[in-house]
């Protein structure tokens, strides 16, 4: 709007100056004329979402201009060597290059512009080259900045498929460490409870007494049950992990349906798409309002609570407050857990480069905010 009505000034001073068609003793159709133009200049407004019509606008003006000068008369310029399309002409063309998909239309509307413009039926080197740079400036400043874009967004893309690359990789090599390990753990246990067996099992033979031999046989039977589990812990560390099996955004209403069920009244207000967000940023928001709910089940019997989720393209916050409580805690409910919920919740968002806060709120209750980024890369962004 400021750059519309910016050129909807110039091109009406500049006109009143004489730089363009107006006349010496301007009549009523002059005046008439000026806020014609005034209006075509202001179509400027539309033109990201209709590049094409405010051409079309500035060029039925210019032609409209140009006959009411000649053939009909009725116009007569106090300088008839100037261009009378207005100065916003440059800007007009400069949107069909940027906003437009189709660069075969943009090209075919702008050389009928620019023959409107340049009038070569009146052949004028001054109007014909001011008219050309008129309408040739502004696409060639929207190749530039379009081709400029293209490649910040290649850019991004490349830089984020390094990103995924890069956690592929290191999802592989700790692959790699737990089966090394995995297989340094079974040669190193295999063989000291193997001799554990058979000395047990040759304590058996060579025992004197029944008692004696009774418990080297048990020694030996726990030794062999050791082995198989052993060999079974380490065929779960040699296969890779199915990975995080927590639920994501899609769970907060089941979140929020099970605290309700057993008497904590809750508004849930989320704001956005829920599809900004990434997995791991989608599993660290469903631990937090988790961690939050269970807190005030145990802390804050009868508060209400509202949690809100905001999506956008660069974080997700998620805020969970409740009012004073209206009931006691009960001190066995209230005792249960490790009592670090809270801190370890704030090491897992600062490992996504999150925020957490965390504190009583001034009308006795309690806030939880947690500002997690958006989209964080990880070895999922590349399935």
């Amino acid at each position: 709007m400021a750059i519309a009505a910016g050129f909807a000034l110039l091109d009406t001073g500049t006109t009143l100056i004489g730089a363009s068609w107006w006349p010496h003793r301007p009549d009523t159709l002059a005046w008439v004329m000026l806020g014609v133009q005034a209006l075509a200049c202001a179509s400027l407004a539309f033109r990201r979402v209709a590049p094409l019509a405010v051409v079309g606008v500035l060029g039925a003006f210019t032609v409209a201009v140009t006959l009411l000068i000649s053939p009909a008369g009725v116009l007569t310029p106090a300088n008839d060597t100037n261009v009378w399309a207005p100065y916003a002409t440059l800007v007009a063309a400069y949107g069909p290059f940027f906003y437009q998909q189709n660069r075969r239309t943009a090209f075919l509307v702008l050389a009928a512009f620019t023959l409107v413009i340049m009038r070569p039926w009146e052949p004028s080197v001054t109007v014909m080259t001011i008219g050309l740079l008129r309408t040739a400036v502004g696409p060639l400043l929207a190749l530039y900045f379009d081709a400029r874009r293209r490649m910040v967004f290649a850019l991004v893309e490349r830089v984020e498929r390094v990103e995924r690359e890069r956690h592929l990789l290191a999802e592989q090599a700790r692959a790699e460490e737990r089966a090394r390990l995995a297989g340094e753990m079974h040669d190193v246990v295999t063989h000291r409870v193997s001799l554990m067996v058979l000395q047990a099992g040759a304590l058996r033979v060579t025992a004197q007494d029944e008692g004696t031999r009774q418990a080297a046989e048990e020694l030996r039977a726990a030794g062999c049950q050791a082995l198989e589990e052993l060999r079974d812990l380490v065929g779960i560390l040699r296969t890779t992990p199915e990975g995080d099996q927590t639920p994501s955004v899609g769970g907060f209403a089941d979140l929020v349906a099970e605290s309700m069920a057993v008497g904590t009244p809750i508004e849930l207000i989320e704001d956005g798409d829920p599809a900004l967000a990434s997995p791991v940023v989608g599993r660290t928001a469903y631990r937090v309002l988790r961690e939050a709910l269970t807190n005030v089940r145990k802390h804050a019997p009868g508060a209400q609570v509202t949690v809100r989720v905001e999506y956008d393209e660069a974080q997700v916050r998620i805020t969970v407050r409740n009012s004073a409580p209206t009931g006691r805690a009960s001190s066995a409910l209230a005792g249960t857990g490790s009592g670090m919920g809270i801190a370890h919740l704030r090491r897992r968002i600062e490992l996504v480069h999150g925020t957490l806060r965390a504190g009583p709120c001034s009308d006795g209750g309690f806030s939880v905010e947690a500002t997690l980024p958006a989209y964080v890369p990880t070895a999922e962004s590349a399935v």
